[in-house]
């Protein structure tokens, strides 16, 4: 009995294994978005990530391993950081046959922060703007659209209906994992602006300015440190010391990527302090809510 038994279930395994479905094979360009992608698609999903850890999306290159992986792949979602710009044209000719999606397509998109800090008036007068990329054409797009929670649910809505459209039995799948997603973003949303609706001052400093989208849609403010990539001079450096005494920073964002020299003398000129904040943080929800609890405490007498 035994023996035929284990016949059947040898002769069973292969229907069974042949019954599941592969994958949908799915290629980010940061790490969040494998966080966005994973929570809608669960197992039917296999997602890579083109930024590694430690990386600048900004400076990234493609490893040949990579390019290769590509060639596989069935979906590329684009968000619209720098490398892509440099590198879409070759990753099409990859994989002619992938789909390529732009999930910050359709998004109000505003502009990259990039200032003279010698010229003290403008750079306040921009950071007042809120730097809208539509009416400035002659300034980079910001693409950090994902610090901002009612983004991701945008885009996690068309990340569904691109799963969906290459795997339409898996449709019940994606909708339930984008319902479930959209609900914590929902909560996550509520829980910052509640923690961050008092505060009595609203700006950050930032080294290099990631945290646009976060500041816009819970009422802050981000002052900006680099200048097109670049630590400030000893001018740039010291109308920032009296900016941020004038305006009560008490915090300096700064990220792994990026050197910490100029956020550290700014913060001990201010008796403000430093914390590393990473907006390429794979786990999305414990990040901004670090984030927001840093805000709050720093913000607060």
């Amino acid at each position: 009995m035994h023996r035929w038994l284990s016949l059947w279930l040898f002769l069973l395994l292969p229907c069974l294994t042949a019954a599941a479905p592969p994958p949908v094979r799915v290629f980010v360009s940061v790490l969040p978005q494998r966080t966005f992608v994973e929570r809608i698609g669960g197992d039917r999903v296999q997602v890579q990530v083109m930024v590694q850890p430690g990386a600048s999306p900004h400076t990234y290159d493609p490893s040949p391993r990579q390019v290769a992986a590509l060639a596989e792949a069935d979906l590329y979602l684009a968000i619209g950081v720098n490398f892509e710009a440099a590198w879409m044209g070759r990753i099409r000719a990859t994989n002619p046959g992938m789909t390529i999606l732009d999930t910050a397509q359709g998004l109000r998109r505003r502009t990259l922060e990039a200032h003279d800090h010698g010229d003290e008036a403008e750079h306040q007068a921009d950071q007042q703007r809120g730097h809208d990329a539509e009416s400035h054409p002659d300034h980079q797009a910001d693409p950090h659209i994902w610090t901002s929670p009612p983004m991701v649910k945008q885009m996690a809505a068309r990340i569904r209906d691109a799963l969906t459209d290459l795997d339409p039995a898996g449709g019940p799948t994606y909708a339930a994992g984008y319902a479930t997603f959209a609900a914590e973003l929902d909560a996550l949303d509520a829980e910052i602006r509640a923690r961050l609706a008092d505060l009595p001052s609203r700006r950050f400093m930032v080294f290099h300015p990631a945290w646009g989208y976060f500041a816009d849609a819970y009422g802050l403010t981000q002052v900006t440190i680099e200048h097109e990539g670049k630590e400030p001079g000893p001018k740039a450096l010291a109308a920032l010391i009296d900016q941020a005494r004038r305006e009560q920073v008490r915090v300096i964002f700064v990220q792994p990527q990026f050197s910490r020299k100029a956020a550290a003398q700014v913060a001990a000129a201010i008796g403000g302090r430093v914390e590393v904040m990473d907006p390429l943080a794979a786990d999305y929800v414990a990040n901004l809510r670090q984030v927001a609890q840093v805000l709050a405490e720093a913000n607060r007498p």
